[in-house]
């Protein structure tokens, strides 16, 4: 794995040094006078907090800064395509209609990137007046590396956001919503290094998936990437996957994602076919349709909090590949029908289910459809209506804080009385889902 993401370092949720270094504003200014474009500070700094996600070249300050001011969208266009590397152009307020199929094939150096951003405090919006092409590509002609897109919003066209050939790109901070499509794709080509970043999604339509990344059967996979801090919900339309990581995506680290309100999983992921596992981490799921978070294997699934599914709030299956080496270890899943459901564990490589709260009010809170041979099973905190299966029994809502079953409250902290400290110390995690360090061996995504 590269430099730029080691998801060793994510283990324990303990940033990187690199990425805890304080970052300057960048005092300089660049007097060019060029057409359309006015001299400005730059502003692609970043402060230590932002960046525990970002790439390493997120520190970087830009050769050349320029403020772009036309409102005329083929003006935006042609500067944009004119942009070297090390610059970066603040765009000032307004809707830019795009008419042509738009795609950025502009790269940056990992030396000196390339920052496209919204001015402070403006609204800038990328759109189209028709659903025949997609509002914004990036290298669906030739590949991009290095390019920062921050601030954006995105809404319209066919695909908000579809990417490409494209490796070392940071979109950040975007607003994409009320697409004709997919609100963010990148599944016409492999990717590696996408940084995915607090950004805000929903409203998509069609299949209508927040962010649909790789192709089915490994067609094409996104690898070594982050998917962090992003709002995405109400992703209805044919499907409507919050977040879905196709078959054979790999070394991916999704973390910190605020989900809800989706018709299919809020996360999908789906395996690697025997590379790197993906990490999913710190996520809150809550009312799908279907499974608050659906994950086919080779991944470890860790501090997150599932609540509210019409189907169960967690599950893994065989889907376009085999379900084997899944550790689920330190989640909250709390669902009034089925909690934790995995039809196909039996007898798999790997499967580890150990340290959890998992509690159903009407169902089971565990489910193996097909058995449950080869599993381990240990330090589960469990409370349902059916059958037991083992673990540590719970009390029900009074073990949280202020949970309720339909997810009107959703504060999981477990309360001083909660029969929670029975975590089985060879899974035990040092941190927990707000990253705070576990000082005692409670189950669950969360400590006292």
């Amino acid at each position: 794995m590269s430099k730029g993401l080691d998801l060793r370092e994510h283990r324990g949720l303990t940033p990187p040094a690199r990425l805890l270094e304080l970052l300057f504003l960048n005092a300089m200014k660049h007097l060019l006078a060029l057409l359309f474009l006015l001299p400005f500070a730059p502003s692609s700094s970043l402060s230590a907090a932002d960046t525990l996600y970002a790439p390493a070249w997120a520190k970087i300050t830009p050769k050349r800064s320029f403020r772009h001011t036309n409102p005329k969208p083929e003006s935006l266009v042609k500067t944009i395509a004119d942009l070297k590397p090390g610059d970066e152009l603040v765009i000032a307020a307004g809707t830019y209609s795009v008419g042509p199929m738009w795609d950025l094939r502009i790269s940056g150096t990992a030396e000196a990137p390339i920052w496209i951003t919204a001015d402070d405090d403006s609204v800038v919006i990328f759109t189209r007046a028709d659903v025949k092409q997609n509002v914004l590509n990036i290298g669906q002609g030739e590949p991009v590396q290095y390019v920062c897109l921050r601030g954006i919003e995105l809404t319209g066209g066919s695909h908000g956001l579809r990417l490409g050939q494209c490796s070392h790109v940071w979109i950040d901070r975007c607003h994409i919503h009320h697409t004709g499509g997919v609100c963010l794709s990148a599944n016409s080509a492999d990717t590696d290094h996408l940084f995915l970043t607090n950004n805000h999604i929903h409203h998509g339509s069609g299949h209508a998936e927040g962010m649909y990344l790789g192709a089915n059967n490994g067609d094409h996979i996104m690898s070594e990437s982050v998917i962090a801090r992003n709002h995405v919900h109400d992703c209805y339309g044919d499907q409507g996957d919050g977040i879905e990581v196709k078959q054979g995506s790999w070394g991916n680290l999704i973390a910190e994602n605020d989900v809800h309100d989706t018709n299919y999983p809020c996360i999908t992921v789906y395996g690697t076919a025997g590379k790197p596992v993906n990490v999913i981490e710190r996520n809150l799921c809550r009312r799908s349709a279907d499974n608050a978070m659906q994950v086919q294997g080779e991944a470890i699934v860790r501090n997150n909090v599932l609540i509210g599914a019409k189907g169960s709030a967690f599950t893994s299956t065989d889907h376009q590949g085999k379900t084997l080496n899944l550790q689920v270890v330190h989640n909250t899943i709390i669902n009034m029908g089925r909690a934790f459901s995995g039809g196909s564990w039996n007898d798999r490589e790997g499967m580890v289910l150990a340290n959890n709260v998992i509690y159903s009010r009407d169902k089971e809170a565990l489910h193996f459809a097909n058995g449950r041979a080869g599993i381990t099973f240990a330090g589960n905190i469990i409370f349902d209506a059916g059958r037991k299966l083992g673990g540590v029994p719970g009390r029900g809502l009074e073990d949280f804080t202020n949970l309720s079953w339909d997810t009107t409250a959703a504060n999981a902290k477990p309360t001083a009385t909660a029969p929670f400290d029975h975590a089985d110390p060879r899974y035990l995690l040092e941190t927990d889902y707000h990253g705070a360090k576990r000082t005692s061996p409670t189950s669950g995504a969360i400590s006292r």
